[in-house]
């Protein structure tokens, strides 16, 4: 008998994962070969790393919610804040940057990318997680599906 939870197929989990994997390249490459000054280019990997992490945290925020409401609203106000702000302060920074402008559109595609890439890989993980729950719990109603 075939499983009544739907999961998503093994190719679109690669592809979420290459997909991440080389907004992460392309950022890096970008942010190594950055022309400029040592302190632009520290600026930008902290703020590309804020970003990347309040984005995994405004996509389990988000999820989260969707089943229950019992958050303050002081942390709705941290986690959507920290996200506005990490991607405020780093747009700021790369569109003051003195650099080349096909540069800025470099850095600004793929730090969108990056970003796009880890609310999809954050949702992918979250469907396998939910979808292994409710295997176990079907297979704990009925002994008899195993």
């Amino acid at each position: 008998m075939q499983s009544p939870v739907r999961r998503d197929t093994r190719a679109w989990r690669i592809q979420v994962w290459i997909s991440f994997g080389l907004a992460g390249l392309l950022c890096a490459s970008g942010l190594v070969a950055l022309p400029g000054a040592d302190l632009d280019r520290a600026f930008m990997v902290m703020g590309y790393a804020f970003c990347l992490t309040s984005a995994f945290a405004l996509a389990k925020f988000v999820r989260d919610t969707e089943a229950r409401t019992d958050d303050s609203p002081l942390w709705r106000l941290v986690v959507w804040g920290g996200f506005l702000l990490a991607m405020g302060l780093t747009g700021w920074g790369l569109w003051r940057m003195e650099i080349n402008p096909t540069w800025k559109a470099y850095l600004g595609v793929s730090w969108l990318y990056l970003i796009s890439s880890a609310f999809t890989l954050a949702k992918t993980l979250r469907d396998a997680w939910e979808s292994d729950r409710a295997e176990r719990e079907c297979a704990a109603l009925d002994p008899a599906a195993e």
